[in-house]
Parts: C-alpha cells; structure tokens; sequence
C-alpha cells in the first residue's frame, strides 16, 4: 500500500533507515558506509523539498507546510542511540547538518528567500560569524542561503573546500543534500525492505 497523499515522511521510514545503519560495520571511510550515511541524509532532505514543492504549488497551505517541516524535523532530529558510539557520532553529524535544511524550508515558507545578497555572500558571512564564536548569526546566514536553494539558485559547492570543518561546513553539506533534492526530488530507495 502506497502511502497517503499527505504522509511525507514516517517514523517508520527513518527508523528503516537506523535500522540499516545498526546491521552495518560503519566505516566513514568507506564508499559504502557514507552512501548509506548520505542516502539517509538526502531522503530528508527529499521529503522537506516535497513539502515546499507541495507549498509552492498550492497543493497545501502555508500553515499545513510549517506543520510537515516540524513533524520531519520532530522524527530525524530525535535522540538515537546504538550501541556502538562512532555510530551515534556519524548519525549525530547527519542531524546537525539537516537542522540548516528544516529552518531554511520554514523560512522559504513564511518569508521566501531574500535578494539583497548573492547566496555564496550568506555561506561567507556565515564563515565569518563562525569564525567570531557567532553561531546563532551563522545558522541565520545559511537558513537565507537554503532559502535561496529553494527558489532555484545554485550554490557552487566547491566553497565547502574553503570552510573551516565545523559547524557552518556541516550544515553547507545538508544545505547540498537540499540542493540535489530541489534539482531532483526522487524518493532514495531503501534497500533490503521487509
């Protein structure tokens, strides 16, 4: 059975998804432990550019919108525990990176992205806010650059090359994640369902 029209995302969905990752040897270092840590990733990021596709193309109102975001961003954002902690630590680093994704989707609803700067211009002024222990003005930054994302400008992600690893680079790699789902909003494929 296919799911409601409304569902965008499921508990269940993202529970397959920790499922997987507890059945795997996680090695960051290999290909195929950060595809699954990236699948996982993207799928969010998927279901929040369905909610602001959704949004934009008046299938659902803005209040309906802001509801979708905050029940994903409710389920991947909660606590996860597996017995191994570098486990923890790699899903840990897919939810930090997400947090920029969910409040650039709920800005973009209640504000729409702004035209004042030019979206690399975000990424660098939130460098720079990080750079003077300025996270909450950093975060600000990159929810208008994901803003930006959303309404159709790209982002040339050669500029994570540049940053700092820390908070900005993780949440510029989920802001990538939500470019790719904008640009092509295909469903990740969970293998190996029951």
């Amino acid at each position: 059975m296919s799911a409601p029209p409304n569902e965008f995302y499921s508990e269940e969905r993202w529970q397959n998804w920790l499922d997987r990752i507890t059945d795997e040897d996680l090695d960051p270092e290999d290909e195929d432990s950060a595809r699954l840590l990236l699948n996982l990733q993207d799928d969010a990021a998927i279901a929040v550019a369905k909610v602001v596709s959704a949004h934009d193309e008046g299938e659902i109102d803005a209040d309906t919108a802001m509801d979708e975001i905050e029940e994903i961003r409710e389920i991947v954002l909660s606590e996860v525990e597996f017995d191994d902690e570098e486990k923890e630590l790699l899903v840990d680093d897919v939810q930090t990176s997400l947090v920029c994704v969910f409040y650039a989707a709920e800005e973009y609803v209640a504000n729409g992205a702004p035209d004042d700067a030019g979206i690399e211009q975000y990424v660098r002024a939130a460098a720079d806010a990080e750079a003077e222990e300025d996270i909450d003005a950093a975060l600000g930054y990159l929810v208008q650059a994901g803003t930006m994302i959303i309404e159709g400008e790209e982002l040339d992600f050669s500029i994570a090359e540049e940053l700092e690893y820390g908070l900005v680079s993780t949440w510029v790699n989920g802001l990538d994640s939500l470019q790719s789902a904008m640009s092509d909003p295909e469903v990740v494929e969970e293998e190996d369902e029951n």
